[in-house]
């Protein structure tokens, strides 16, 4: 079955440490692709890790690595 939605977590630059450490935790989770920066940007350099692409439990998610604007809390969006 395909999913219609992807879970998108926001994080204050620990994006991709939560997927390795979602990944290691759940059965069928894995994690994908890892967007780093391409250059220097206001907040952070280049190579940073902006967004993670994983899986848990065969569930699609993206960690995005947001910045502080947000609290990482129990809620979560559906993109």
């Amino acid at each position: 079955m395909v999913s219609k939605n992807t879970i998108c977590l926001w994080f204050d630059g620990g994006a991709l440490e939560a997927a390795q450490f979602y990944a290691r935790t759940f059965p069928d989770s894995a994690v994908g692709r890892i967007m780093h920066a391409p250059g220097d940007f206001p907040s952070g350099k280049q190579g940073d890790v902006l967004t993670v692409e994983f899986t848990v439990m065969g569930i699609p998610c993206l960690g995005l690595n947001g910045g502080p604007g947000v609290k990482h809390n129990e809620a979560f969006s559906f993109q």
